[in-house]
């Protein structure tokens, strides 16, 4: 056995475990995974990330030759063991991590570029934490139905890429929000190929404020279940909820989930229009286990 040194992180609750592994050195199996994940029996988490050189994974090649300052590589696992593209605020609190142990710099104002199993992402820091680039999004997955426990009838969804999958429903009230039952998996008809991320979003009343939208959700994760925030489900829920408000809907969006409030903000990039995430990136503790 050897011994896992790790730091506890969140982002508005939604927790990680994180390690360093420079040189890739360390090959955790997914069952190694499931189980420090366990909230009972291991450290409790949402995921584990891995920092890793990109020149120490093969999926790393494709990083570099986007953009070869992305030195670090976010190597990130659900809570199953299963392998995920993107985590909006698992990349915040990885960013913190690496300032904070001294394997980045990222000053105010400045830019510090993450690999990802979908490309390279900015992330800077700005008075509220974290802000991440999260590229292009795209309408994917068409117009699925989605039932879930304790929501009367199957509801229409809309299917949303933010370089992970996710469908995303609107609910009439807070009332139906709160009584649907996220500790069992959602159905969608028809069945995604990768599965997918699942959103339940009320929109608040007035929808706009001082040109701001605002928004309530919750979200079942693939491979962790429900969890108190999901960073690119927020973003999808905020381009749903303005995909179906039409011409004039407002592209800065207050996202209220249960451990806080993200914000999203879509603007305009060379390559299309792009979203970002900003939150709090927090680091709670430091361990050790064995593996």
């Amino acid at each position: 056995m050897a011994t896992l040194e790790f730091t506890k992180g969140h982002g508005t609750g939604n927790d990680f475990v994180l390690f360093a592994d420079p040189d890739g050195e360390i090959d955790l199996s997914a069952a190694q995974i499931a189980a420090i994940c366990d909230r009972h029996f291991g450290v409790g988490a949402d995921g584990v990330l891995r920092a890793v050189r990109s020149r120490s994974i093969p999926e790393g090649a494709a990083v570099l030759a986007e953009d070869p300052a992305a030195e670090w590589f976010m190597d990130y696992h659900n809570a199953d063991g299963s392998v995920a593209e993107m985590c909006g605020n698992g990349i915040r609190v990885f960013s913190r991590f690496l300032v904070d142990n001294g394997l980045a710099e990222l000053e105010p104002g400045g830019t510090l570029p993450i690999g990802t199993r979908n490309g390279v992402r900015d992330v800077q820091r700005n008075a509220s934490g974290y802000q991440a680039d999260l590229g292009r999004w795209e309408l994917a997955g068409g117009e699925p139905l989605v039932r879930a426990r304790e929501l009367p009838v199957a509801r229409p969804g809309l299917g949303i890429s933010v370089g992970n999958p996710h469908v995303v429903v609107a609910l009439a009230s807070d009332e139906e929000l709160d009584g649907t039952d996220l500790s069992y998996i959602p159905v969608i008809e028809p069945e995604p190929a990768d599965g997918a991320n699942v959103e339940f979003v009320v929109a608040a009343e007035p929808l706009v404020k001082d040109g701001v939208g605002h928004i309530r959700m919750r979200v079942h994760e693939r491979g962790s279940g429900e969890t108190l925030s999901c960073g690119t489900g927020a973003v999808a829920a905020a381009l749903a909820i303005r995909h179906w408000a039409g011409a004039g809907a407002p592209n800065h969006w207050r996202v209220d989930v249960p451990g806080g409030t993200v914000g999203v903000r879509m603007f305009p990039a060379e390559d299309g229009e792009h979203v970002s995430l900003s939150g709090p990136a927090e680091l709670v503790y430091v361990g050790a286990l064995e593996v």
